[in-house]
């Protein structure tokens, strides 16, 4: 049976999307009234009335001007060195996606490392898609676009990718909009946040990119979860982890979630979930002979 995504069906109003100027101004604000200025060893003097670090202290412990820096926050066009972006970043105490992300939208090019085998055409993804069998396994863009499945994914998800419409083909809109997809997923609002997370990243770097502009506006008028998590301002590249899925038949499936990737420069990636023990490959085993969605 093919579940199909409960969502709206009017069309969502526009959301206008930030300048990359703008983007990085809310990002480096969002990081800094996070950040504790007692857990940093900073002496502080005085009432404090705003959260987290002043724009003073940050642009101290980044050896940079208070007036640029708060202009760079105030989303003006400054124009700031990889020098200069890099000692902000470690000043907020950015991880290395947090600081990837603050370079694009600084304008500044990462280095792009050589293309993989997950660049070939298409007709070897589904080969190596099919070889994985009977472990689940998918390809996805960098905004969760689902790109392709092999038959173990389809049965354990409960659904034909073929059938869906393309908006709802994307693992991010399943675990936002359909109940039958959150149910098999273990759904937990951390779960989203992190997805939400790793969306921005992609966004950011392909903000050229329209049909991940569009994607971004139904999310944000369309779902209060994920404005919420949006609102955030996090970053965070995919993780290997594990994962909980509560089929219908089979029962509950611990899974290990191992991302294969392409390239960051188009973010392809295949994903594999192995079974964690023998009894979750006995339920692999046992989906294998459950008929197609």
């Amino acid at each position: 049976m093919t579940m199909l995504a409960a969502t709206p069906t009017h069309a969502p109003p526009a959301v206008a999307a930030s300048v990359p100027s703008q983007e990085l101004g809310h990002f480096l604000r969002a990081r800094r009234e996070s950040l504790s200025a007692a857990a940093m060893g900073l002496a502080r003097h005085g009432r404090v009335r705003t959260p987290g670090l002043r724009r003073e202290e940050v642009a101290q412990l980044a050896g940079i001007g208070v007036t640029w820096y708060t202009k760079l926050e105030q989303g003006r066009e400054v124009q700031p060195s990889r020098q200069a972006v890099e000692a902000i970043a470690r000043a907020l105490q950015c991880n290395d996606d947090e600081l990837r992300h603050l370079l694009v939208l600084a304008g500044i090019k990462l280095d792009q490392p050589a293309a993989s085998v997950l660049d070939a055409p298409g007709c070897l993804h589904r080969q190596l898609l099919d070889k994985m069998l009977p472990y689940p396994a998918q390809m996805q863009s960098a905004a969760f676009d689902l790109l392709d499945a092999n038959a173990a994914y389809e049965r354990l998800m409960g659904v034909s990718l073929q059938q869906l419409p393309a908006l709802e083909r994307n693992c991010l809109h399943m675990n936002l909009f359909n109940p039958q997809w959150q149910r098999v997923m273990r759904h937990e609002p951390q779960a989203i946040e992190r997805m939400v997370a790793m969306f921005r990243a992609a966004y950011t770097q392909q903000s050229g990119d329209p049909a991940i502009a569009q994607r971004l506006d139904y999310f944000l008028a369309q779902s209060p979860v994920f404005r919420n998590a949006w609102e955030r301002y996090q970053v965070r590249s995919p993780e290997n982890n594990e994962k909980t899925f509560d089929h219908p038949v089979v029962g509950i499936l611990h899974l290990r979630q191992t991302y294969w990737w392409s390239a960051p420069r188009n973010g392809m990636r295949m994903v594999v979930y192995l079974p964690v023990s023998d009894q979750d490959a006995e339920a692999l085993d046992r989906l294998a002979a459950l008929p197609a969605p």
